[in-house]
C-alpha cells in the first residue's frame, strides 16, 4: 500500500535559516492568524492567544531576549515570532481541560497555512516562559506553549555547527510500527 501525503505537510521543513531581509505583509500575518483562529477546540472555546512580534520591534527583540542560546542564535533572523499560550481558565471560571492540545491544533493550522503560503516555520520550547509572558502581557491563567519562528527560508544562511548540519540533514521520521500502539489492525502495513 502506497500513501500520499499532501505537499504541505510532506514538504514541511522546520527551517532555522531565515532570509534575514524579508518582511512578512499585513495580509499574510493575518492570513496566518485567521488559520488559527478557525482550528477545532473543545466546545469551540478557543483557549488559545496568539502574540506577534515583528522584526524590528521591540516585541521582536525581547522574545528573541527570552529564547533558550541555542534558539536565539537563528530565529532573531525570522521575519516574526509568534508565541502561542493556551488559557487554562475561561471567562466564566470554568477549568479547560483541554487547553493545550487545542491550542497546539491553532499552532499547527498556523504552520499548515505558513507552507501554503510559500513561508516556512520552526517551532520551539526553549525559552523562557516567565519572559515570553511578559512582552505581551500575558492574563493569568494563560501560559504560552511555543514560540514559532516565521519568515522565509534563505538556503545561503550561514548557520553556526552543529545547526549548519542539521540544516542540511535528511528529514527523518520513526516508522509507523514505533509510533502506532498494540494491537494495531493486521490489515495495516506499518513498516512501509
Amino acid at each position: 500500500m502506497t500513501t500520499t501525503l499532501h505537499p504541505l505537510l510532506s514538504g514541511r521543513w522546520s527551517t532555522r535559516a531565515f532570509d534575514r531581509n524579508h518582511v512578512l505583509a499585513d495580509g499574510e500575518i493575518v492570513r496566518l492568524l485567521e488559520a488559527a483562529r478557525w482550528a477545532p477546540s473543545a466546545g469551540n472555546s478557543q483557549p488559545w492567544r496568539i502574540g506577534v512580534a515583528v522584526r524590528g520591534t521591540a516585541e521582536h527583540a525581547a522574545l528573541v531576549d527570552a529564547l533558550a542560546p541555542g534558539n536565539a542564535v537563528w530565529a532573531g533572523a525570522a521575519a516574526a515570532l509568534v508565541l502561542v499560550a493556551a488559557q487554562y481558565v475561561g471567562d466564566d471560571g470554568a477549568v479547560r481541560q483541554w487547553a493545550e492540545y487545542d491550542a497546539g491544533q491553532a499552532a499547527a493550522h498556523l504552520s499548515v497555512q505558513a507552507e501554503a503560503d510559500g513561508l516556512a516555520v520552526h517551532q520551539m520550547g526553549g525559552f523562557d516562559a516567565d519572559r515570553a509572558s511578559a512582552v505581551f502581557e500575558l492574563p493569568e491563567g494563560t501560559r504560552p506553549l511555543v514560540v514559532i519562528a516565521v519568515g522565509r527560508r534563505d538556503p545561503d544562511a550561514v548557520l553556526p555547527e552543529p545547526l549548519a548540519a542539521r540544516e542540511n540533514a535528511p528529514r527523518t521520521r520513526m516508522s509507523l510500527d514505533e509510533i502506532v500502539l498494540a494491537p494495531a489492525p493486521t490489515a495495516l502495513p506499518l513498516s512501509a
